[in-house]
Order: structure tokens, then C-alpha cells, then sequence
């Protein structure tokens, strides 16, 4: 590690096999503690590499323990966290409006790093049940149409990273591979990232793969669809720009979709939200991102996706996916 070290102070970049090789060395317990947090603190310096993020994601697929849902055609939306906005659990309520429209979902998720309450924080705090064990998550996809993945159950390779990363307190490269290293693999992903150059590589990444994919980073520094002004999109055929029109809506202020500052507060504007006590810019910005993620699995246009998540939220049928994955976790 120390060479290594030594090399990105020198502002070297490692190639996508040597990237590959460190993580797998972190995960066999190969460095102490200083050195991991060294090497994570040199990546807050500098750009990472698309080869670089290339080689820490195939590490981390190589090692997690994979669920196969590729029967379900299935979504995860998920965004990379760390872009400093202090949201509601925008991405994870999406996940439930968007089942709710008969869209499987595979919902990867993790304690909140850089934010006050990150997906599973909520998920647990509302009674969700994180296991990897196979036949459960079957199950739940079976009757719920989805499944909460909480990333330390499938991602072994991290124990020797999790507690550092929580020390720091800060986004690292890690943040940027989440969303990339589902380990149901599925054949669809929404995705929200918290700059363009990261919003860039993940299509580079993306397009060498055979995944459908949409990548999200609104202009003003939110990593999903802020409705707050104009976003950035890339899919697998094209890049536009959204604004808060393409979905038949007016733009609002940042402190419209400002989170909560504990668990409980995140945690009780979501259930607010999902039980259709929401105000209109959170119900609008949560449809935003389903509509998005359902207009990627349908083919459709963010205006039509839009419509079907509204129809889910309001319905409540988005509610009845929260009540059914409560019950199966009990």
C-alpha cells in the first residue's frame, strides 16, 4: 500500500487491474485502518479515473454476494448520495411509487455516510427487514413486486471500510460506486450523481455494459430530478436536458424537498408522503424520479411516466407496497 500511496500523492493513476487488486487486498484485511483512510482521502483530492472506478466496481461485483432477479426485468433507483442537499429520502420513495405502478424494483441501499438519514436508516426505522437470504427476498419480490437490498449483507469486501467511512464523515469513492454494484445485477437502472464528469463516466461505463439505464444530475447540485430547476439525463440512446415542464409542472424553491434532521423527522416525511399527505413539490419531485424509472423500463416519455406515478402515489397503491413489505418483514 505504501508504493501505491506514494504513486497518487504523485498524482499517478492506477490501471483498472491494479485498481481491482487493492480492493480485493481491503477486503482481505491486507491494510490497517490509516492506510485505508489514506487511500480513500487521496480520491477527495483528486478526480478518480474511469479506469480506476471501473476496477473498484468489478472487485466489489466480483466479491458481493449475488441474488439472481434477472427473470423480473427489474429496476434499482439509487443515487450516489454526497451531493450536500439534505433531502427527504427522495430515491427510496420513488421506489415504492414505482413498484406501486407494477414495476419490479431491487431498492440497494445503505446507512446514511454523508447524510443525516440515508435508505436503510428509514427502511429500519419503519420496520423493513434487511436479510440476503435468497428465499425471503424471492418472496418479496413474489408478492411486493420488490426488495430491499442493505448493502453490508451483500457486500462482505466493505467490513474493513464501513466504520472508517462513518468516522470521516464524507463522501468518497465508495458514494460513487453504490448504485453501480446491486448485486441483483438488474437489467435496469436509474440513477442519480452528484457532478457531470461522474455523470459522464457512469455513461461511458454503462454503454460498454448491456444494462438500460438512464443517469440523472440536476444543474444546481442534486444527484435526482430537483425539480428546481433544468437536469441533465443520459440513457442508453441519447442525453437531454428536463425541466420541471417535461413533467407538467412548475419549478419550486430548494427548501421545498429539504429533509429532515434526524431519522425520525426523515422518517416521518416519508411516511407523510407515501400515505399522500405530502405537499404537492414532494409528491412532484418523488413522481419525477418514478416516472423516470418507469419511463426507462416502459419505453415511455418523462410526461407519461410522470402520470403513471402520480397515479401510483395517489391511489395509494404505493402505500400498499410499503404495508405488504412491512408484513413480509414481520
Amino acid at each position: 500500500m505504501k508504493a501505491i500511496l506514494n504513486r497518487l500523492i504523485n498524482h499517478d493513476q492506477l490501471t483498472k487491474a491494479e485498481s481491482r487488486e487493492v480492493l480485493v487486498n481491503i477486503s482481505e484485511g491486507k491494510y490497517n485502518q490509516s492506510q485505508i483512510a489514506s487511500f480513500l482521502t487521496v480520491y477527495m483530492m483528486r478526480s478518480i479515473t474511469v479506469e480506476e472506478l471501473e476496477g473498484f466496481r468489478d472487485a466489489l461485483l466480483d466479491l458481493c454476494l449475488a441474488v439472481d432477479f434477472s427473470d423480473y426485468n427489474a429496476i434499482d433507483l439509487c443515487g450516489t448520495g454526497g451531493d450536500g442537499k439534505d433531502t427527504f429520502n427522495i430515491s427510496t420513495l420513488s421506489s415504492f411509487v414505482t413498484a406501486g405502478a407494477g414495476v419490479h424494483v431491487t431498492k440497494h441501499g445503505n446507512y446514511g455516510v454523508s447524510s443525516v438519514s440515508g435508505s436503510s436508516n428509514v427502511m429500519e426505522y419503519l420496520g423493513i427487514k434487511f436479510s440476503n437470504d435468497k428465499d425471503f427476498l424471492k418472496r418479496s419480490m413474489d408478492e411486493v413486486g420488490m426488495c430491499v437490498l442493505h448493502a453490508p449483507l451483500f457486500h462482505p469486501a466493505m467490513k474493513n471500510v464501513g466504520p472508517i467511512r462513518r468516522e470521516l464523515g464524507v463522501k468518497t469513492f465508495f458514494n460513487m460506486l453504490g448504485p453501480m454494484v446491486n448485486p441483483a445485477f438488474p437489467s435496469n437502472q436509474l440513477v442519480g450523481v452528484f457532478n457531470l464528469e461522474l455523470a459522464r463516466m457512469y455513461g461511458y461505463l454503462y454503454q460498454k455494459g448491456d444494462k438500460n439505464f438512464t443517469i440523472l444530475h440536476a444543474l444546481d447540485g442534486y444527484d435526482e430530478i430537483s425539480l428546481t430547476g433544468a437536469t441533465k439525463a443520459i440513457t442508453n440512446e441519447t442525453e437531454l436536458m428536463l425541466t420541471p415542464r417535461d413533467f407538467g409542472v412548475n419549478a419550486h424553491a430548494q427548501q421545498d424537498i429539504y429533509g429532515g434532521d434526524s431519522v425520525e423527522s426523515s422518517a416521518q416525511i416519508f411516511t407523510n408522503v407515501i400515505s399522500g399527505k405530502g405537499t404537492q413539490a414532494q409528491n412532484n419531485v418523488v413522481c419525477a424520479n418514478a416516472g423516470m424509472a418507469i419511463a426507462t423500463v416502459k419505453g415511455l416519455t418523462p410526461l407519461q411516466g410522470f402520470e403513471q406515478a402520480k397515479e401510483s402515489l395517489l391511489s395509494g397503491k404505493a402505500a400498499q407496497k410499503l404495508k405488504q413489505l412491512q408484513a413480509l418483514s414481520n
